[in-house]
């Protein structure tokens, strides 16, 4: 069975924020016969980023709320004819029943309207998604998964840790907050552990479980599967403030504040808009957990270095083979080290700070 695709392979993203653009540049890079839909409460302005990537991206599917049932017709229409939907939508602040709207009932009805357009679909969550966690963010995201295999069994969820580059939340937040603070931060001595994956690594993954329902050994390895998208290397949180010191080139002490002061902290500024020293009370419970791949990972995980190496893009020389080896996680992932000097620091081509990594107060989409 051929693995091309046809001309005019249409997919869906749903969201419109960071992690989208490195999406569908991936996509279109990979293939030319990708044609790439936006489709949002208000896409147009990554539509108006994108859109000198030329004819593979089309005019987007506007003012779709995928939690609002009674646009779940709009949404049917937008995903009529998709091979592949990717859903991006995801909220970092909000109340229980905006969680509950967004990450559960919205990935829900995401599920549904892609298993009725005989679609693939890719679901974008996060490590520590949990069913019964006592946090919002992670029980919702732990719904929203039973809810996408229970809709759409052969869908593929990606869960990342904390996710890193150019136009990302974190690093270049945290360098902008060491320009005006005599110090940084870390709740409960900064020894929760993350894993940061580059925005990049993680729409290679995207891009080859794309090609799914096309490559019949692909489908065996992602079909119905978990990925847990870290990358190669582990850090501590106060490692994480102590790296983002040094590409910013900046001399700050890291300080430790006691969780009970952060959930302090966090309930004054739950009562005003969203800005750079948001910090809510779930964050500051988040990170009594670690957030890393789990070791070793159960049956139904599969390695995301084995999905990003296995499988080279379409529009490679055929001289390309797939490797037959799994490769160890730092011979394929993007480190830290490597990118951070992109946009932090005097040496950096750019620099975009105080962006979300992964949502927002309202959210994406």
């Amino acid at each position: 069975m051929s693995t091309a695709r046809p001309p005019s392979t249409k997919i869906v993203i749903i969201g419109a924020g960071f992690l989208a653009k490195y999406i569908t540049k991936t996509l279109i890079a990979a293939s030319s016969r990708s044609q790439i839909f936006l489709a949002s409460r208000n896409p147009d302005k990554l539509y108006t980023d994108l859109k000198h990537l030329g004819k593979q991206i089309s005019t987007p599917y506007t003012g779709i709320d995928i939690t609002d049932r009674g646009q779940n017709k709009r949404l049917d229409e937008a995903l009529e004819g998709a091979e592949v939907v990717i859903n991006l939508v995801g909220i970092l602040y909000g109340s229980r029943p905006v969680f509950e709207a967004v990450q559960w009932k919205g990935a829900e009805n995401v599920a549904r309207a892609s298993q009725k357009a005989g679609a693939k679909l890719i679901h974008i969550s996060a490590i520590g998604a949990n069913s019964t966690s006592s946090i919002d963010y992670w029980r919702t995201k732990g719904l929203g998964e039973q809810a996408v295999l229970s809709e759409s069994p052969k869908a593929t969820i990606i869960r990342p840790s904390l996710i890193f580059g150019p136009g990302d939340g974190f690093f270049a937040r945290f360098a902008t907050l060491a320009k005006y603070l005599p110090f940084l931060p870390v709740f409960g001595g900064g020894a929760s552990l993350f894993q940061p994956v580059y925005a990049g690594d993680i729409a290679r993954a995207v891009e080859v479980v794309s090609r799914s329902r096309r490559n019949p050994e692909i489908a065996d390895l992602v079909d119905g599967k978990i990925i847990e998208a870290g990358g190669p290397k582990v850090y501590t949180y106060k490692e994480l403030m102590q790296t983002t010191l040094k590409y910013a080139e900046l001399s700050r002490p890291v300080v430790s504040v006691p969780f009970a002061l952060g959930s302090v902290q966090g309930l004054v500024m739950e009562q005003f808009p969203e800005n750079l020293l948001t910090v809510t009370r779930s964050q500051v419970n988040q990170l009594r957990e670690n957030n890393i791949v789990t070791d070793p990972l159960p049956s139904t995980h599969v390695s995301f270095a084995q999905v990003i190496s296995s499988f080279p893009p379409l529009d490679l020389p055929s001289s390309s083979p797939p490797s037959k080896g799994i490769k160890t996680d730092q011979e394929v992932l993007t480190s830290v080290e490597q990118i951070l000097p992109e946009y932090l620091g005097s040496s950096a081509s750019s620099v975009k700070s105080g962006r979300r990594t992964h949502g927002r107060k309202g959210f994406e989409g």
